[in-house]
């Protein structure tokens, strides 16, 4: 049954090859400003990833007014004001942000600041509160899970409240997406692992939400089989070329599906577990996507039988909930191989929750913005047991 009604806004541009992050000239001339402030972080920059893009400005003529590399774990509030006020100080005209989702969310909501001033919390809290673009911003992700290239969404920490702040808006969308394998080549095990599992979070979540349309069902179940294709070799091989660009593309996909039709209890669940015990938020989703597809299991039965061909099940013969059942076992057996590489902790109680926090996991996932697009509305009693099985 189609939708109602849906929209698709994406005017980020994606561009992808081997080594295209170093020779950007093209696609820079036709943004056409010539000073660039870089937002990446010390790991990154001690990889020499910051020096290689920083060349390729250079020879692209352009002009590196600044760097800012003190972006933490998770992109913290107290960054994003120091990080907006050395780009106002440099005199640039745009941003390129070299790294993971917390550098890109880090360097979306400086984008805020240094274009239009104000408070991020106090004047830009909510969604859609900016009325006109911001300044351009090129993003070369390092990691590929997050999708935060193609998103129009900022995930801010706020250290103060424990709580982390999500700031959606269409003008945060990035100018230009670079996808450059080689850009991702030195991501060790753990974190391939860990941001691929976010990348099928988001594909499988934007596929059962309440606000899928075909659009973004084409975009999450493509990103869903390239995972399921490149995820355990990227994993264990990572020099391999093609595995990485697999899941550069697959991550952009489901960036693209996810910030279309939005995530649900997952999400929320992760959120809430990053927020409270600082669990790093691939990490979170891997532990928890198997036990919120089983949460919404009687609202999303059709949804998940048909996923189960996408991630390389056989179905024929099977009735529909025994299929959507191979979906969820396809994506246990998934975690299964990557636990067994030692790149991925599969319960909660292997990242440090302690068991008398689950309830307020709980209660948190309630109380994020995620849970209003889940296919089953959310209550805190029914949510608990599925937070106790991923312990």
């Amino acid at each position: 049954m189609l939708p109602e009604f849906f929209e698709f806004y994406n005017p980020t541009k994606v561009v992808y090859e081997d080594g295209v992050a170093t020779d950007l000239k093209p696609e820079l001339d036709i943004i056409g400003i010539k000073k660039y402030f870089i937002v990446s972080d010390h790991v990154i920059h001690d990889l020499g990833l910051v020096q290689k893009v920083a060349d390729g400005l250079a020879e692209a003529g352009v002009e590196v007014t600044g760097t800012y590399l003190d972006v933490a774990q998770d992109a913290r509030l107290k960054d994003v004001q120091f990080c907006a006020d050395q780009i106002k100080a440099s005199g640039a005209e745009g941003i390129v942000s070299i790294g993971g989702g917390s550098v890109i969310d880090t360097a979306k909501a400086a984008n805020i600041l240094f274009s239009e001033g104000g408070d991020l919390v106090e004047d830009y809290s909510g969604a859609q509160t900016l009325t006109r673009p911001l300044k351009p911003h090129v993003v070369i992700p390092t990691t590929a899970g997050t999708g935060s290239e193609v998103t129009m969404i900022a995930v801010i920490y706020d250290e103060e409240n424990k709580e982390k702040l999500a700031f959606p808006d269409k003008f945060l969308l990035p100018t230009l997406a670079v996808l450059d394998p080689q850009m991702t080549l030195s991501l060790p095990p753990k974190m391939t692992a860990a941001t691929g599992m976010d990348a099928l979070t988001h594909a499988i979540e934007a596929y059962v939400d309440i606000d899928a349309s075909p659009i973004s069902d084409a975009f999450a179940t493509g990103a869903i089989e390239l995972i399921f294709k490149h995820l355990v070799t990227a994993t264990r091989n990572g020099d391999d070329v093609e595995a990485r660009g697999g899941m550069q593309i697959a991550s952009t996909m489901a960036g693209i599906a996810f910030t279309h039709s939005m995530v649900g209890c997952i999400h929320s669940m992760a959120h809430a577990t990053g927020a409270l015990y600082r669990v790093p938020h691939g990490v979170a989703n891997a532990i928890f996507l198997p036990f919120g597809m089983e949460y919404n299991f009687e609202e999303i039965t059709e949804k998940l039988a048909r996923l189960a061909r996408f991630m390389g099940e056989d179905t024929t013969g099977l009735s529909t909930e025994d299929a959507a059942r191979s979906a969820i076992a396809a994506v246990r057996g998934l975690t299964a191989q990557l636990n067994a590489l030692d790149a991925l902790p599969i319960r909660l109680r292997d990242v440090g929750v302690p068991e008398d926090g689950l309830e307020a996991i709980a209660e948190g996932a309630l109380n994020d913005g995620s849970s209003f697009y889940n296919p089953r509305e959310m209550d805190e009693c029914e949510l608990l047991p599925y937070i106790k099985n991923a312990y």
